[in-house]
């Protein structure tokens, strides 16, 4: 019997059984698919020269990650690699927006957009200097975070206190607004909102997009040579090498709950596996609370959060393999791993609106990733392994473009969304369908197929709008891993911080359960310690 079962191997269930090994635990994680990683995959489905990313690509809040750091993961053969540019954001009239690897190089580009605005970005890069550390701390500190909050208080007071506070709850685009004269800024800081499901005029979406900038400025958009796949095995080595197992092909359906206590899962083959110590769920709050534990051992106003609860934006994607390199009306875009493509801010409002009010947008917003120039290892020189996703609505209502689209996602629905995102991108690089040597479609439930936590496409384990943050996620009053049932702990992206390949909820959930077992031990020693005397007293 192990100490611990660990459901999901995507790489927040792989963080946490990498520390409870590491702390001398026996640990197996169970994992529904034929292969580890969740979300963290790569492979030669587009075409067999080309390494595509199944779904996510860019790790900034990897690089940034306390929690990765401290795994060294280096020794376990995974290596990073950067584009030559971070992230480009191509105008309307053939210029370019770029995020360089050096804050003065992305003050000099804003600059000859917009004079007086590489300026502004070097007094935002500067309050990020003085403030970011204690972010990041705050961010990946189980929650609540009172040393790292305290350290971040102080920090702000010294970097404009209140105003600066106010301008990180601020909708990005009054933040662009107030920051920048031109559009190149503005977009740098609206585009990265929309890396979450936060629209322009969203309270919070300033800080977001600001946070995601200052990430790309300083730690870049990294990706693993090799592809995605090579972070999930460095992972799944280290597990080995502390005597983790991992079981691939076994989907959990029910956590196994006795006198209140999670004891172990049971799996689709009717398969029991007991936990000594403790059951950790790398899987989303709605699939915990409303599937895999019995309703009975759960508080009602609980089950009533998890039908409240939102998830983030559905998500289309379209995998590429190309015969060259994206021939970009604007040049500067060439060199960046990450390329968003929106007709301006305004563009990117009427996208999110679209999406609000249940359209699928006629000019979808595209996060456009080429991975070949961030890794030259992921096809031959002169082509491009890419991809591009955008965003949907959960429930379609209508289509504002003109192919009726109605959420069936059937093959007809899904080459016509292919083909408009397709479009969207010959709008900035005419030509781009010709190098079109194979493509892969990834519709929302498709997406779901690949990862249960995906749901419908959904990539952040619930939205990041401020109602679900902190101690709302997953429901008002949580925040932290444990659950109503002792013993069981949340460790997916639906548990604080939230969305995004870092590790945090994985490695918080870990040290919840080694916190929960050192207190019943020593518990456990008083009650001995107090029946002896009992005993004893009795005997005198």
């Amino acid at each position: 019997m192990p100490d611990a079962v660990v459901i999901g191997a995507g790489p927040n269930g792989l963080v946490a059984a990498n520390l409870l090994a590491e702390a001398g635990w026996s640990v197996e994680v169970l994992e529904a698919q034929a292969e580890p990683g969740g979300a963290v995959r790569s492979d030669r489905g587009v075409h067999p020269d080309y390494v595509s990313d199944l779904c996510s690509a860019f790790y900034p809040l990897a690089a940034a990650s306390p929690v990765l750091a401290g795994l060294n993961l280096s020794q376990e053969g995974l290596t990073w690699t950067h584009a030559p540019r971070v992230l480009a954001h191509p105008l309307s009239d053939g210029r370019c927006a770029v995020l360089e690897r050096r804050s003065a190089d992305t003050a000099a580009g804003l600059d000859a957009l917009t004079p007086g605005d590489g300026r502004a970005w070097l007094d935002l890069h500067d309050v990020w200097r003085r403030v970011g550390p204690d972010v990041i701390s705050a961010l990946f500190t189980p929650f609540p975070p009172v040393l790292a909050t305290a350290r971040l208080a102080s920090r702000l007071r010294s970097a404009g206190g209140l105003r600066l506070a106010r301008s990180l709850v601020l909708p990005v685009r009054r933040l662009g607004e107030e920051e920048f004269r031109g559009e190149g800024g503005r977009l740098l800081l609206a585009g990265n909102a929309l890396h979450a499901d936060l629209a322009p005029e969203t309270a919070g979406s300033g800080g977001f997009g600001w946070l995601m900038a200052m990430l790309g400025q300083t730690y870049g958009f990294p990706v693993p040579v090799g592809g995605a796949g090579q972070l999930t095995a460095a992972l799944v080595r280290r597990l080995q090498r502390y005597g983790g197992v991992v079981r691939c092909g076994q989907e959990v359906t029910e956590v196994v709950v006795r006198g209140g206590r999670a004891v172990g899962v049971r799996t689709a083959q009717g398969d029991a596996v007991s936990a000594h110590r403790a059951v950790l769920a790398d899987v989303s709050a709605p699939a915990l609370y409303s599937g895999l534990v019995d309703e009975k051992y759960l508080p009602a106003r609980l089950l009533a959060d998890m039908r409240r609860f939102q998830w983030d934006f559905a998500t289309f994607k379209v995998d590429w393999a190309l015969d060259g390199p994206v021939p970009w009306t604007a040049t500067d875009a060439a060199g960046a791993g990450t390329v968003h493509l929106a007709d301006g801010v305004d563009g990117l409002t009427r996208f999110a609106a679209q999406i609000a009010t249940g359209q699928v947008p006629d000019r979808p917003f595209l996060l456009f990733g080429q991975m070949t120039t961030a890794d030259a290892t992921r096809s031959c020189a002169g082509t491009e392994s890419a991809w591009a996703y955008t965003h949907v609505p959960h429930h379609i209502k209508g289509d504002a473009g003109p192919d009726g689209l109605s959420g069936a996602w059937d093959q007809r629905e899904q080459e016509a969304m292919a083909d408009r995102m397709e479009e969207e991108v010959e709008r900035w690089a005419p030509g781009f369908r010709s190098l079109i040597r194979g493509r892969r479609l990834l519709a929302p439930p498709t997406l779901q197929r690949l990862d249960a936590n995906l749901y419908n496409g959904a990539i952040n384990g619930g939205t990041t709008a401020l109602h679900q943050q902190l101690f709302f996620r997953p429901s008002p009053g949580t925040g932290r891993p444990e659950t109503p049932v002792k013993g069981l702990y949340l460790a997916s992206a639906s548990a604080h911080p939230g969305g995004g390949v870092h590790g945090a909820p994985g490695a918080n959930a870990a040290r919840a359960a080694l916190h929960g077992a050192f207190t019943e031990s020593l518990l456990s020693r008083a009650r001995r310690t107090l029946s002896l005397r009992d005993r004893s007293g009795d005997r005198a």
